[in-house]
């Protein structure tokens, strides 16, 4: 992140002196956002940052959450830091980008004196203990020193370039931390004898994987886990058209596409890892609530992913507002367009499995259709009621993208079948979770139609002293 930020918006000496060490991971960068009373309000930063007569800058300041805030596997660590200038007009149009080195660097490169920058002290979290996070005091003995980053005032369009990259590596943390608890979960059921086959009450004991519900959770989590996987694949492929495709046309729809996705591989891959590793416990019974499996790890380690970042709420209001809204639809259907024309593909591909995906996935996109309609119909009128719904536009978006690209892994599933060498054993099982997924998961897509559409009312209409 840090890396792509200094590439997009530092100066040709930032990028010499930083971007070597920053590359080769010499150095490590950091993200400064959000400080004590800001939270997610990131109009209400006050880090301080006066000018210095060198053209420099003095940071004064608390930030928290910062993680890797410090550490001794480098040689030096680079925040990035939001500040505003003492002259910067209020709210989110005067924070300015500083890059603060922990250690200062001379205009050769080389290391020079601890800058003003400490740990004050480090959270204590329910999760994620291998990776400190901490609150970070800028400028307690005189001012740490930065250097502007772009222009002043300009600070959260630069820092954006870093937290779109963050946000899709956050995605990725919810389908690693959901992979890791079904792999688990998968070897645990292998292998615990509990109970009989329930078609053979009188056989012998038999492991947890034969029991039907068992099965129905793994595959649970097996299929989600897999459907976020393609879509982060999916953003990422459009991410490289949108960088390298010859075609500028070509270019600015993947753009399009990147962006409208962005916030749906954060929110909906983290919330899809928290909910994978909860059944993760399920699985294993009353051993998944001790700590010695370890499949309350995965949970707890799971949590944090759908806050940070930009909280998945933020991210569902960032959908609606500022991707659906922003250009009309235009990059939603594309998608759309792109989705029912794959209709053809299943039809053509024989078997039940995809037979059985063709009506979820056209009944999935038609509501995802009809409430996009609903989105932009309601954002100019009525804000409230589309930030209402907007969490259930997201989930809905993410079922029926995921639900669209494990169909087309079913059907390079079923062409695959036919070469020499295939691996039917593989190619059988990604056809049948595909199915599978869109049976139990993708069929649940309708059903958020109304919620989203009208649920707004009961939201709304409660008054404070109700809760």
């Amino acid at each position: 992140g840090a890396v792509e930020l200094l590439q997009s918006h530092g100066t040709d000496a930032q990028k010499a002196t930083y971007l070597p060490n920053l590359i080769s991971g010499q150095w490590t960068g950091t993200m400064n956002l959000t400080e004590p009373q800001a939270g997610s309000d990131l109009a209400s930063v006050r880090c301080r940052a006066d000018r210095a007569a060198d053209g420099s800058y003095r940071l004064h300041g608390q930030k928290v959450f910062i993680t890797y805030g410090d550490h001794d596997l480098t040689d030096n660590i680079v925040h990035m830091v939001l500040a505003r200038t003492p002259d910067a007009p209020p709210g989110i149009k005067g924070i300015s980008l500083f890059m603060v080195p922990k250690v200062l660097v001379g205009a050769d490169g080389a290391l020079g004196r601890r800058n003003d920058v400490r740990v004050v002290s480090l959270e204590h979290k329910l999760g994620v203990h291998a990776s400190p996070t901490c609150l970070m005091s800028f400028g307690d003995d005189g001012g740490a020193i930065g250097e502007l980053i772009g222009e002043e005032n300009r600070g959260l369009a630069c820092m954006f370039t870093m937290m779109n990259n963050v946000r899709l590596s956050v995605g990725q943390q919810g389908v690693a931390m959901a992979e890791r608890a079904y792999q688990q979960a998968r070897d645990y059921a292998r292998t615990r004898v509990q109970g009989h086959d329930i078609a053979a009450p009188g056989g012998e004991p038999v492991t947890i994987i034969h029991h039907p519900d068992v099965r129905r959770m793994l595959l649970d989590m097996k299929a989600r886990t897999e459907a976020m996987r393609a879509l982060i694949g999916y953003a990422a492929g459009a991410l490289d058209a949108a960088r390298r495709h010859p075609d500028a046309a070509a270019r600015t729809e993947a753009e399009g596409l990147v962006d409208l996705l962005t916030p749906v591989v954060k929110a909906w891959c983290t919330d899809g890892g928290v909910e994978v590793a909860s059944i993760g416990i399920q699985v294993h019974g009353g051993m998944g609530y001790i700590e010695e499996t370890g499949a309350a790890q995965h949970f707890r380690d799971a949590r944090i992913a759908p806050i940070y970042e930009g909280t998945n709420g933020i991210q569902a209001l960032d959908l609606v507002f500022r991707k659906v809204l922003r250009d009309n639809g235009a990059a939603a259907a594309r998608l759309f367009a792109a989705m029912r024309a794959f209709d053809g593909d299943l039809a053509e591909a024989q078997g039940d499995e995809t037979a059985a995906i063709r009506p979820c996935l056209r009944d999935g996109v038609e509501a995802l259709a009809s409430a996009t309609d609903w989105v932009l119909r309601t954002g100019t009128r009525d804000a409230n009621a589309l930030a209402a719904g907007a969490a259930r536009y997201l989930e809905m978006l993410g079922l029926v993208v995921g639900g669209f690209l494990m169909a087309q892994a079913a059907v390079r599933a079923t062409h695959l079948l036919s070469e020499p060498g295939a691996d039917r054993r593989f190619l059988a099982a990604k056809r049948l979770t595909a199915s599978y997924y869109a049976e139990q998961i993708l069929a649940r897509a309708p059903g958020l139609l109304v919620p989203i559409t009208h649920g707004h009312a009961a939201v709304t209409a409660l008054a404070e002293e109700q809760f």
